[in-house]
């Protein structure tokens, strides 16, 4: 099944998801063949990201958790 998570940075992240985003990207590239899509949120400006929109396929609801939970931009 399908779940979509819409994921938004907690305020002035912007240093910080930089920093991880190579992390990130690894951690999506793991399970890249489960992924139907996923992007940066960007702010209005047009240059600066705010979050993630992320619809992947898992087992379930506590599958796409438990994934979550250990993502690097969640757990800083």
């Amino acid at each position: 099944m399908i779940y979509v998570l819409h994921l938004l940075d907690k305020p002035d992240a912007a240093a910080l998801r930089h920093r991880l985003r190579p992390e990130h990207k690894a951690y999506l590239g793991a399970i890249a063949g489960r992924i139907a899509f996923a992007g940066p949120l960007m702010h209005d400006d047009g240059a600066t990201m705010i979050g993630s929109l992320l619809a992947f396929d898992f087992d379930s609801r506590a599958a796409a958790q438990a994934w979550l939970a250990v993502e690097p931009f969640t757990r800083a």
